[in-house]
């Protein structure tokens, strides 16, 4: 699906704190969603935390640009099984391609959970809110 000129894949879900979320049977992958990744123009650095285990709204990165610093909650609560360590010297990736330059890796731990999860037609609404 296309929302203005970026793309929202419909394979993926989303939440109102700019992810995407891949669920492949207990494994949540989880980035920032195209239109706010390419709106920040260049990631200069991200910050990972240190955790095995992570709930539902907990700070799971931070990253800046030139005029942009900010943190994103986690989507779903579950066990950190992967954290992309590439993006950790080349942060501008996400920029380039955030669908293809996942953040974390989640063990999910309440499937519950992806119930308050958007599929990409209901997540346009909060974008067009937040992209003004």
């Amino acid at each position: 699906m296309k929302y203005k000129e970026y793309d929202l894949p419909d394979n993926l879900l989303y939440n109102k704190d700019s992810s995407w979320i891949k669920i492949e049977k207990d494994i949540a992958t989880i980035g920032i969603i195209e239109p706010i990744a390419k709106t920040l123009k260049e990631f200069l650095f991200i910050k990972f935390f240190d955790f095995k285990k992570i709930k539902k709204k907990d700070i799971y990165v931070s990253l800046e640009t030139l005029k942009w610093s900010g943190h994103l909650t986690s989507p779903l609560s579950g066990e950190v099984i992967e954290i992309n360590q590439e993006l950790y010297d080349a942060p501008e990736k996400i920029n380039k391609s955030p669908y293809d330059s996942w953040i974390i890796k989640l063990k999910i731990s309440d499937i519950k959970e992806i119930d308050d999860l958007f599929k990409a037609d209901k997540i346009i609404e909060w974008l067009d809110k937040t992209m003004k």
